[in-house]
């Protein structure tokens, strides 16, 4: 697959600073349980996606050559570890169009954190294309071309906070509080495919229920594994767990610990500074694509 190239066209800069700003939020894993094993490999899970209200943006400029470029704030950004790029190829070759478009991404959410930024941006480049060039893919329709880029994409193109099972796929909305969250990032990119392939790993969880979830009956069966793999993780779980209950995202980098008041978070933060990337966010039920997906 060929690499992206910076853009070459001057005026590249001046359409994208009046472009709208498409939102690609981060989300959380609020616990992970791994329940077995499928005979292609993939790992069955249970598990609470919850959104927060930060994460990426992303700009699109149509085109009608049919190629498909991205830039972010470092430049071009290589296609084969670009979602955002592999979904818009994705909903071109689908769909027939024959359209192309030069994507901006602009990047918040930590690589290798757990946060979901990949699949966010693969999402949010399905929902934006498929308004932009007018394809008309019902959003059952861009659920089941989401899957085949990441189990977590689905989630982000439903929009709503989920309870998830299968590998991620199995879909039913939850209503959660809705608290104020450090997130807090190690300077390390934790290799999911490394955490799931490690034999330590535990994979017979017996399944639990929303009931157990809401009881805090439940908690990252990933995690051993990630603190063994990368110890910085572990040290910062086990700072944070001074101020309240610490859990990963996913497989990790990312740890997170909730508080009722914004006020509680940024005091905890304030501590965190000079130690580890953070920043502090709000837990959402329904993310910001959510009103946008209704106008498809």
């Amino acid at each position: 697959m060929a690499t992206a190239r910076p853009f070459e066209n001057d005026n590249m800069a001046a359409l994208f600073s009046s472009a709208y700003r498409w939102p690609a939020p981060a989300k959380l894993n609020l616990f992970l349980h791994v329940t077995g094993r499928r005979a292609d490999g993939y790992h069955r899970l249970q598990t609470v996606f919850q959104f927060l209200d930060y994460g990426d943006a992303l700009q699109f400029a149509p085109r009608g050559d049919g190629r498909i470029r991205c830039e972010g704030a470092g430049g071009a950004i290589p296609d084969d570890s670009n979602l955002a790029v592999r979904a818009a190829r994705l909903l071109s070759d689908a769909s027939g169009c024959g359209l192309g478009a030069d994507i901006r991404l602009i990047k918040r959410i930590p690589i290798g954190g757990g946060l979901g930024g990949g699949s966010s941006d693969a999402a949010t480049t399905l929902v934006a294309l498929n308004r932009l060039w007018n394809t008309g893919f019902a959003p059952d329709e861009l659920e089941t071309l989401g899957v085949r880029l990441g189990a977590d994409v689905p989630v982000f193109l439903r929009a709503q906070a989920s309870w998830a099972e299968g590998v991620g796929e199995r879909l039913h909305p939850v209503d959660l509080p809705e608290p104020w969250f450090l997130v807090m990032t190690p300077n390390v990119e934790v290799s999911t495919a490394a955490v799931f392939g490690d034999p330590a790993l535990r994979r017979d969880h017996e399944p639990v229920t929303e009931a157990d979830f809401r009881a805090g009956r439940c908690g990252n069966d990933c995690e051993p594994v990630t603190r063994r793999l990368y110890p910085q993780v572990g040290e910062a779980l086990d700072w944070l767990a001074q101020f309240g209950e610490a859990r990963m995202s996913g497989t990790g980098a990312s740890v997170f610990c909730a508080f009722p008041m914004e006020s509680a978070a940024h005091e905890v933060a304030r501590h965190a500074s000079g130690r580890w990337p953070h920043f502090v966010a709000r837990g959402l039920n329904r993310s910001p694509l959510a009103d946008i997906m209704r106008g498809l």
